[in-house]
């Protein structure tokens, strides 16, 4: 992970960081310790329920969705143990803290749920060539009940998807859960119209079609930020570009840009300054820029005179 370098003259330019940055990170994901918590307990109940029911009703249909919300069940017991890590202060050799990971677990829930699809996929194939009766009543009820009780934890999780990885992560989940019991539902209907057995796995297929197009994006995100790309949303041009234009900054050279949780982001880049004194108002201009306009919390300037005599100018140095 980039760190500011020791040489020349780095400066912490995110001043403001412990006021504003950490009260939003320290504060914001304790709201949804209950939607967590509640979220977990309906989800371990509901598991139970349809998995026993599905026994009962042999429907594969019903045993996928409720391997799918087992999943789930850790995902959202994985996010919320990784909002707690975050708040926890950094010590020792953790001197970022514990906020990488929510980042960590987004990237393990993914690849759960990827492997979810594989089992749901081959107990799909194997009833597509041997179709068995399902219990359509028993699973009509078990699966509108899902409705209920996805729909209502995906909406716990709404308000804080946009800003959060790992929330979107546990809305996504409980959104797409709430629209595959509603296949379910349709299909025990079209088993009992039609009499066709065969829609029974065919739904499992197409439960396994929708958990992977809702991972997908997920995972493709989660690997990003655990190889510490900059993150989505963040434009690493116009950092560069805003940096640049400050007044007597000649060149920008070794800017990196990374994740450190979630919903925290770093900077650390040099600005070559020649024949300028050190400017504090100016650092505390970018620290508030950066966080304000790019969504930088925590900012490390390195100024230099000469930025010939850095080691790590040219652009292909990390």
């Amino acid at each position: 992970m980039p760190h500011g370098h020791s040489h020349g003259g780095s400066i912490n330019a995110d001043h403001d960081h412990s006021e504003h940055h950490h009260a939003d990170h320290h504060h914001g994901p304790v709201r949804y310790d209950r939607s967590f918590a509640l979220g977990a307990l309906l989800n371990i109940g509901f598991v139970v329920v349809e998995a026993v029911y599905g026994l009962i009703a042999n429907s594969t249909a019903l045993l996928a969705d409720a391997g799918h919300n087992l999943s789930d069940v850790m995902g959202l017991l994985l996010a919320w143990g990784a909002v707690w890590l975050g708040r926890r202060i950094p010590q020792g050799r953790y001197t970022y803290g514990f906020g990488n990971a929510s980042i960590l677990a987004s990237l393990l829930n993914a690849m759960i749920l990827l492997i979810a699809v594989g089992a749901i996929l081959l107990e799909a194939a194997n009833r597509l060539t041997d179709p068995e009766p399902v219990g359509e009543t028993t699973v009509m009820v078990v699966a509108v009940i899902g409705i209920v009780i996805n729909a209502w934890t995906a909406w716990l999780f709404m308000g804080g998807q946009k800003q959060d990885i790992n929330l979107r992560g546990a809305y996504l989940h409980m959104a797409a859960d709430a629209a595959v019991s509603l296949g379910v539902v349709l299909a025990a209907l079209a088993i009992r119209f039609t009499g066709w057995l065969w829609l029974d796995p065919a739904t499992s297929i197409v439960i396994a079609l929708v958990i992977v197009a809702g991972t997908w994006g997920l995972l493709q995100e989660s690997v990003r930020l655990a190889m510490d790309a900059v993150p989505d949303g963040v434009d690493r041009a116009g950092v560069e570009r805003y940096l640049a234009g400050l007044t007597g900054v000649i060149a920008v050279h070794d800017l990196h840009i990374w994740p450190i949780s979630t919903t925290e982001t770093a900077l650390t880049a040099h600005l070559v300054r020649p024949g300028m004194n050190q400017d504090d108002a100016l650092l505390l201009e970018i620290s508030m820029v950066l966080k304000e306009r790019f969504g930088i919390g925590h900012a490390t300037i390195q100024v230099e005179h000469d930025g010939s005599c850095c080691r790590l100018a040219p652009a292909d140095v990390v």
